[in-house]
């Protein structure tokens, strides 16, 4: 449905700035250049969370400029908190790096981002570096080990065979260095494995065991219809969209072929991710808002990391249009990103969700770990003529049904 069906109803106003890209109440401006409204939006947003992080790692200079926010009992998270908001920002753009526009605007601001998010990684993964990250220092940096890995899988020729020699060897060290770290009885189970798929993927030996033990696990935790059990219990958080179905996605993307038991989820896997990404549509209310529910809610935008994976995959459900997933996390977007104190004076995000809100900040929480909200962005993977871009702007799920219109009731899935 077009613009104008929306704003002729009840709920106009709303609408229209959750929609056209003018919200008055985020105080965000329209967006400069011309590319197409929300997808200028999109880079808009995603620069100003990720530029920070890959201009000061880029230049070694992360720990000297980066500040450093935590929340209660976190400060022991200090010394890893400079390996998430790398890990973090890389994942979430790994697609756009690796196929976003090549000329125009866009095509300039990537080639300027490809070249600090290599100078970046090579600032990183160098022990001699004054902006070494740390592999293997202490447990947290198993976690964003693997964030980084995921970038590495997605952005295959920009962030792995484009990568000097020494860099991607130094690369493949540092996650090694992460092996002996124990993961928990969780979704934790999925970083090694992650970090093991990557290693495959940088063309070094890799430990099958790993793998096997994740994917099996989180086979017998699937709780059903769409959603995964974190371990033994069941949470009401969003981690299987944070980090569950994202890497259980990527991982078999990468080594599915290796094992014949592995290969035979992957239907599975796919269908539950389809099924939970028509969930977290459903969740985004009509003003962009979603349920505060579960630990980590500072990640923000991070809530829709499968929402934004699925559509990038071309994996959405039949029913939800691509359009009204770009619509509803611009929605989000503007929501989390907009109110004021979410950055501080120099661009950097603080601890909250809509604004600075420190006591939302669990002990693991501190600045490196918000930047997880980049995985929203990943749909600028897609080109600009893809239908998530160029179809008219149109309602998503919430809107529709709260104002009135006749919707198919929603179903659960048994697979």
């Amino acid at each position: 449905m077009l613009r104008r069906d929306l704003l002729k109803s009840s709920l106009a106003t709303g609408l229209a700035a959750a929609i056209s890209g003018r919200s008055a109440a985020s105080g965000i401006p329209a967006p400069a250049t011309n590319i197409s409204s929300d997808r200028s939006f999109w880079l808009d947003q995603m620069r100003r969370v990720t530029h920070p992080v890959l201009s000061a790692l880029s230049q070694r200079r992360l720990h000297a400029l980066m500040p450093v926010e935590v929340h209660g009992s976190g400060e022991g998270y200090r010394r890893t908190t400079y390996l998430e908001a790398f890990s973090r920002t890389l994942v979430g753009i790994a697609p756009w790096l690796e196929e976003g526009a090549a000329t125009g605007k866009e095509g300039e601001l990537r080639a300027k981002d490809l070249v600090m998010a290599r100078q970046a990684m090579a600032a990183g993964v160098d022990p001699n570096s004054q902006d070494y990250l740390e592999f293997g220092a202490t447990g947290q940096t198993l976690v964003d080990a693997a964030f980084l890995s995921l970038a590495v899988l997605r952005a295959p020729r920009e962030l792995n065979a484009k990568l000097d020699s020494a860099v991607r060897a130094q690369l493949a060290d540092g996650l090694r260095a992460t092996r002996p770290l124990q993961a928990g009885l969780s979704n934790w189970l999925l970083f090694p494995a992650g970090i093991e798929a990557a290693l495959h993927a940088l063309g070094q030996p890799w430990d099958r065991t790993r793998v096997d033990r994740a994917l099996r696990e989180h086979m017998r935790w699937y709780a059903g219809d769409g959603a995964y059990d974190d371990g033994p219990s069941f949470h009401w958080d969003y981690y299987n969209s944070f980090v569950i179905q994202p890497f259980l996605l990527a991982i078999l993307d990468a080594l599915g072929k290796e094992d014949d038991a592995w290969a035979a989820m992957i239907p599975k896997v796919r269908a539950h991710a389809s099924r939970y990404a028509r969930v977290l549509e459903r969740l985004i209310a009509p003003d962009g808002s979603y349920p505060v529910l579960g630990r980590s809610i500072a990640y923000r935008g991070g809530a829709f990391h499968l929402l934004g994976d699925i559509a990038l995959r071309h994996m959405l459900p039949e029913d939800v249009a691509p359009e009204q997933v770009r619509c509803a996390l611009s929605a989000v977007f503007r929501r989390t990103l907009g109110p004021s104190g979410t950055f501080d004076k120099d661009g950097w995000l603080r601890i909250g969700l809509a604004g600075h809100q420190p006591s939302l900040g669990e002990g693991y929480i501190s600045t490196g770990s918000l930047y997880l909200c980049a995985t929203a962005f990943l749909p600028l993977g897609l080109p600009a003529g893809d239908r998530f871009w160029s179809a008219p702007d149109a309602p998503w799920s919430s809107q529709k049904l709260w104002r009135g219109d006749d919707m198919p009731a929603d179903h659960a899935i048994d697979i």
